[in-house]
């Protein structure tokens, strides 16, 4: 297949281009810290793009990459505490899924634009749960993470923000929210694919975007332990805030989006 047949009609050469460039940023973040990467991507991409398709799109390479990591993720992992957030999600997912299919794009753009502020303050506030677990608190947590990544892909930072704070190893944490990731991305594809939001032009943009998505998480991967960590989560940060300023709708017409 050729490069222009990975390409929908409705998304032009450029756009793609465009798209290809967000992505190797957004995963070169995700690669050196861990996060960032949807942060980054989807206030981008959703102003060159249709936001059902770039999130189509991010989840089908996203899910792609991090399945690798699942079954290592199964063996460490605290599964009975994991399946419990997860089921908060299998009721979040189906939801943020309805109201992508549902909503106008300019809507869903300025959704997403005010979920990602609000995800990076809570990025930048360093917040970590304490207190004692409780149920329906959990539930509750993996249902908020389930919706936002129904929507928008984003649902990241509350789930992190929630298991690092555990008192319990960090090899642990980590490996559950590997865990949850992985099946709140397979709670998503069902979702999406029953709701008609993965089709045959998310799946072949995919195979153009995907390669770049998959170099700019090993380029960050290895910086690791290369540049300070600080400075690349703060620079990490800068690139977030100016994803949403510049993936705003209300600067289309400034920066010629139409």
């Amino acid at each position: 297949m050729s490069l222009s047949g990975l390409i929908p009609d409705d998304v032009g050469f450029s756009a793609a281009i465009a798209l290809c460039v967000i992505a190797f940023i957004a995963a070169t973040a995700r690669g050196f810290s861990g996060f960032g990467a949807a942060l980054i991507f989807m206030p981008l991409a959703s102003s060159v793009a249709g936001p059902r398709l770039v999130a189509a799109l991010l989840l089908v390479i996203d899910f792609v990459s991090a399945a690798p990591l699942v079954p290592k993720a199964w063996q460490e992992a605290d599964r009975k505490a994991t399946a419990v957030i997860v089921a908060g999600a299998l009721i979040g997912v189906p939801i943020g899924t309805y109201f992508l299919s549902r909503l106008d794009p300019v809507t869903t753009r300025w959704i997403i634009s005010g979920f990602v502020i609000a995800l990076l303050a809570l990025l930048l506030s360093g917040w970590r749960y304490r207190g004692k677990e409780y149920t329906a608190l959990s539930v509750a947590v993996g249902g908020i993470s389930g919706f936002c990544s129904g929507l928008a892909q984003t649902g990241g930072p509350p789930i992190v923000g929630y298991w690092l704070g555990r008192p319990i190893p960090s090899k642990i944490a980590r490996a559950n929210i590997l865990l949850f990731f992985g099946a709140s991305d397979f709670f998503s594809m069902v979702s999406y694919a029953l709701s008609g939001l993965i089709t045959w032009d998310s799946l072949r943009l995919s195979l153009l975007v995907g390669p770049i998505y998959a170099i700019g998480v090993f380029f960050g991967a290895s910086l690791f332990g290369r540049a300070s960590e600080r400075v690349f989560r703060a620079i990490c940060y800068v690139l977030i805030a100016l994803a949403v300023v510049f993936g705003l709708p209300a600067l289309d017409g400034v920066l010629g989006r139409g």
